[in-house]
């Protein structure tokens, strides 16, 4: 391919060069240096005014005649650097000649240039242009820098011209002086305006890089809080000077920003995490262990602990202001991520297995019921039964590990009839005491005659469970297990199922509704979990809380089911 004509080159360098100029005036511009620039040349100004009135008056003492016109410059002219002082430009750069122009680096110009015509002794005053060219050269663009030195130039041209019509000698040398003057004038302009540029670039790249890092912070503080790990920062003499939420619970201890450093040996119970953090300092290397942490409501918290060392000096190797960095996973976190893992690992073959196992157990059932009607022996009728009550715990079983199979299948909402909550309610609760022969269950329904979209053989399944949980955990007293539901202001209907049981850990209240996870050794650890899956598939919510029924009375486990509101019938 041939290459593009030189005539459509330039025009994108010239382009891409003046996109680069404005960049640059743009990053001036925004850059808080100039501000602060411009402060700093105010106060110079001022300090440039005391030093002129202090000259004219050590002249004056050296016993040369006093000059009014030069008194009345250099006063007029401190005046007006302290009124100077009160001038707050709207914009900077300065981008042409204006007010704040004028009232600056105009009346440093013009008060200089007559002082150094109206001078009588041999004080050069010619350095003090050097103040205004440095002022526009760094506070405006390149232009304006460049005309101001331009205009201290004609003026010092212009004093070396008053000089030789005044003068009867050879005027060259002043002329002379004012060209090599305004030359460096004008390279000392361009070199501050440069540098000027390269400040107002590194601020605003320092000003980038400094927004990206509070951000990364905000990110990775957010990501820190709403970590399930827990995360302590320790230093080296044991205290924690840093903790997310997770440990708090983990710890058995509020850990707050506004209490902290607190010392690991101010707590017994974390002995442990004192003798690893050591451990890690001593060693300068990442340990890991599993630590019993003690809790003050239940049993002990089996805790794996594992440390990373922060702040090290790689050239000598030696911790300088390391910090110690503990990530605490709780292991019954790990063992439900196991039991995750499991139900994903199930799948197929689960719903297959238990399908197979189905049809045995079918036919075990139907060859039982027709040989109890042939057995007369009371004996062989009992474990007859004995052998039919263990079929049907079987069938539950499969069943439950169907559900899980097609719970996940399954997430629309299930289209079903309407039920009379209350009615309904009360007859699965009847029939439950009835089978488990478990009285004083107290029962107060106050739905109004609601009607929920609901499955009525899914509902029997949830508040069967809900009962089972309530009578393992509950008082032997009437009332210690009570079935409640309400009419919410919303239009909506709940159900409440409330024991006097114990509180539950923090671990357990995190995983109740998950898949596999039971307390106890003999339980599948599936009937909360279909309970919730069943309630999604209706389009209800199902939720634990520790509450009272009663001011003063004893505090239960409720479980709440909110249905969804029943559409109205056509």
């Amino acid at each position: 391919m041939s290459a593009p004509p030189p005539n459509r080159r330039l025009p994108a360098a010239a382009s891409e060069a003046a996109a680069d100029a404005s960049e640059t005036e743009r990053l001036a511009a925004e850059g808080p240096a100039l501000p602060r620039l411009w402060r700093g040349f105010t106060r110079a100004r001022v300090f440039f005014g005391v030093m002129l009135v202090l000259l004219q008056a050590v002249t004056i003492g050296l016993g040369q005649p006093a000059h009014p016109l030069s008194l009345a410059l250099v006063g007029a002219y401190l005046l007006a650097t302290l009124l100077a002082t009160r001038i707050h430009p709207r914009a900077l750069p300065l981008s042409k000649i204006g007010l704040t122009w004028l009232a600056t680096i105009g009346v440093d110009l013009a008060t200089f240039a007559l002082v150094q015509t109206a001078q009588q002794g041999n004080i050069n005053y010619t350095p003090l242009f050097a103040l205004p060219v440095l002022m526009s050269a760094v506070l405006g663009t390149r232009l304006l820098g460049l005309g101001t030195t331009a205009g201290a130039t004609l003026l010092l041209l212009a004093e070396a011209g008053s000089y030789w019509m005044r003068a009867d000698g050879e005027p060259s040398a002043r002329f002379v002086q004012a060209a090599l003057t305004g030359t460096g004038l004008f390279v000392m302009a361009l070199l501050a305006h440069e540098i000027a540029l390269r400040l107002a670039r590194q601020e605003a790249l320092a000003q980038r890089s400094r927004i990206a890092a509070e951000m990364q912070a905000r990110v990775n503080g957010l990501v820190i809080e709403t970590l399930s790990e827990g995360v302590l920062v320790v230093d080296a003499r044991g205290y924690v000077r840093a903790a997310n939420p997770a440990v708090s619970g983990m710890l058995d201890q509020p850990l707050r920003a506004a209490q902290l450093p607190v010392h690991l040996g101010v707590n017994p119970a974390w002995q442990g995490l004192a003798r690893l953090a050591q451990a890690t300092f001593r060693q300068q290397l990442p340990q890991s262990i599993e630590l019993p942490m003690a809790q003050s409501h239940g049993g002990v918290r089996e805790l794996r602990v594992t440390t990373r060392l922060t702040g090290l000096d790689a050239s000598a190797g030696q911790p300088r202001d390391a910090m110690c960095v503990m990530f605490l996973e709780d292991l019954r976190d790990l063992e439900a991520r196991v039991r995750t893992e499991k139900l994903a690992a199930m799948g197929r073959m689960s719903a297959a297995v238990a399908q197979e196992i189905r049809n045995p157990l079918a036919a075990i059932t139907q060859a039982s019921s027709l040989l109890d009607e042939d057995l007369s022996d009371p004996a062989q009728r009992q474990l007859l039964a004995l052998v039919l009550q263990n079929a049907q715990r079987l069938s539950r079983i499969v069943d439950d590990v169907l559900d899980v199979a097609r719970a996940r299948q399954q997430r629309a909402l299930v289209p079903s009839d309407a039920v009379a909550l209350d009615a309904t309610v009360r007859a699965l609760a009847e029939e439950w005491v009835g089978q488990t022969g478990r009285h004083g269950v107290l029962m107060a329904l106050q739905a109004m005659q609601c009607d929920v979209r609901f499955e009525s053989e899914h509902l029997r399944r949830i508040l069967v469970n809900l009962l089972d949980n309530a009578a393992r955990y509950a008082g032997a007293r009437d009332g210690s297990i009570q079935v409640g539901t309400r009419a919410l202001a919303d239009g909506r209907a709940s159900l409440q199922v409330w024991s006097d049981g114990a509180p539950l850990e923090a671990a357990v209240q995190a995983h109740l509704f998950e898949p596999f996870f039971s307390s106890e050794a003999r339980s599948s650890g599936l009937g909360l979990f279909i309970c919730r899956e069943l309630c999604e598939r209706h389009g209800a919510t199902i939720g634990h809380q520790r509450r009272s029924l009663s001011p003063g009375g004893p505090e239960g486990n409720e479980f709440v089911i909110s249905f969804a509101t029943a559409p109205a019938p056509l």
